[in-house]
């Protein structure tokens, strides 16, 4: 009854992938618009990370399906797997070796969506209409008609600024060559770039204690290089994390180690640092919390903004979305995901009817469906579309039923990400060993020769 039709997938990562394994399962067309030259191009930018998430958690049940037949073997569920690996033995053999190769168009940049002969305002019949989406690619604009929409384009493409206000810092788009964003290979292709360099980290997240992280290594093997950590909160300790505690191990021990880097001095920190002004001076920056000279300031050679990512919108002006003001995502999602109340890597499994817009068949999946909330898994994301092409081939129970169970991660608190009682014990549940600690956080911060995190 559905064999008939088209589901248009934006993205060709991880999770676009699954949608068009589970919509091709599903009887249904899919059609992959990739911006890049090759499926998984975001991935590819931060390849020498090291997932947090073993490979159980990152493989699609319809993506392995798929395989199958190709000879594909499944990775050691138990390893965690690099960005570099993800693509070689998931992704790369997904998009090359199996039906999907033949429903992937790379290269085809999606700069409009909307319906076909309607413009937003118009409503009677609007939703019988196709989707009309319009591409970039490189013999020029083109156009296609699908049934159904899923946006699964991430949001790799658009980081947040160094402002610490959500806007461009004053200076920063003229500091470009000078300025990195997200997590750049310090140990590997950029190397030159940063070694014997005084590098400032901006961002308390893990692809900013991860950078710093790096950088300490490098400073190990290229003396004068020396990484300072901005933070724009007054508490180092909150970004350590859950330690033992948490149940996706990677993280928490990422977290344990860039504690001990921290109060053993290895990392310079500037908390209480709000970015408002760059500014170059003889082939430096000057990075600066006013535009005025009453201003704290630091002068480095580069500056990593790790502030997170914001979902891409421009392309959806013609669709009508329902999207939480704040954070951006979907309004019945953002109450589960909103960092001012949560600050736990998970939330429940949801899918079709958390994400579906005010246009019938438009769907977004991924990361970009949690907007600019920073918790998303992957495994969330696998969820999500197998729960939407359901939906779209009108398998309502299927649609709506739980197919997933998601780790607990042991950082889990109430009440923001500024404080609150926490859900298990403050930042991440109760000291192990040292009866003097209050928590799992100020036991790691102790350890490392500081004076606790600040929560006792």
């Amino acid at each position: 009854m559905h064999a008939g039709k088209t589901v248009a997938i934006i993205g060709a990562g991880p999770v676009g992938l699954a949608a068009a394994a589970h919509v091709m399962e599903r009887g249904m067309t899919p059609i992959v618009l990739e911006a890049g030259p090759e499926a998984g191009h975001s991935v590819r930018q931060w390849q020498h990370v090291q997932l947090f998430s073993p490979w159980e958690y990152n493989v699609d049940k319809a993506a392995a399906r798929l395989l199958a037949p190709t000879g594909w073997n499944s990775p050691d569920p138990h390893v965690y797997p690099t960005g570099a690996e993800l693509l070689e033995r998931y992704i790369e053999p997904l998009a090359t070796k199996t039906p999907l190769r033949e429903v992937i168009r790379t290269s085809c940049r999606v700069t409009a969506v909307g319906r076909a002969g309607f413009d937003k305002a118009k409503t009677k019949g609007r939703e019988l209409a196709q989707f009309e989406i319009r591409c970039q690619n490189g013999k020029g604009p083109e156009t296609l008609r699908a049934d159904a929409v899923i946006d699964a384009s991430g949001t790799w493409a658009s980081p947040n600024p160094a402002g610490a206000g959500g806007l461009v810092a004053l200076g920063e788009r003229e500091a470009a060559e000078r300025i990195s964003y997200g997590m750049p290979d310090v140990l590997g292709k950029e190397r030159a770039r940063f070694a014997g360099k005084t590098v400032a980290v901006l961002g308390a997240g893990h692809s900013a204690i991860g950078t710093l992280i790096d950088l300490t290594t490098l400073a190990r093997q290229a003396p004068g290089t020396r990484p300072i950590w901005l933070l724009r909160g007054l508490d180092p300790a909150k970004a350590f994390g859950g330690g033992a505690n948490d149940k996706l191990a990677a993280r928490g021990e990422l977290g344990a180690h860039f504690a001990s880097l921290v109060g053993s001095g290895q990392v310079q920190v500037e908390a209480g640092f709000p970015v408002a002004a760059i500014t170059k001076a003889d082939g430096r920056l000057r990075i600066a919390t006013s535009s005025a000279c009453s201003g704290r300031s630091v002068v480095v050679d580069e500056l990593v903004v790790a502030t997170g990512f914001r979902p891409d919108l421009s392309f959806l002006s013609e669709i009508r979305l329902r999207l939480d003001p704040a954070i951006e995502a979907p309004v019945a999602l953002a109450p589960l995901i909103d960092p001012n109340e949560h600050s736990c890597g998970t939330v429940r499994p949801h899918g079709a009817r958390e994400l579906a817009q005010d246009d019938p068949g438009f769907y977004l999946a991924g990361i970009k469906s949690y907007g600019r909330a920073p918790t998303f898994l992957m495994m969330t994301g696998y969820e999500q579309v197998r729960s939407i092409a359901a939906d779209i081939a009108g398998d309502k129970a299927a649609a709506a039923r739980v197919e997933l169970e998601l780790p607990e991660t042991g950082v889990c608190t109430r009440g923001g990400l500024e404080g609150g009682p926490a859900a298990s014990g403050c930042c991440g549940g109760p000291a192990k060993q040292d009866a003097s600690a209050c928590c799992a956080a100020d036991e790691s911060a102790k350890k490392a020769g500081a004076a606790g995190c600040g929560c006792s």
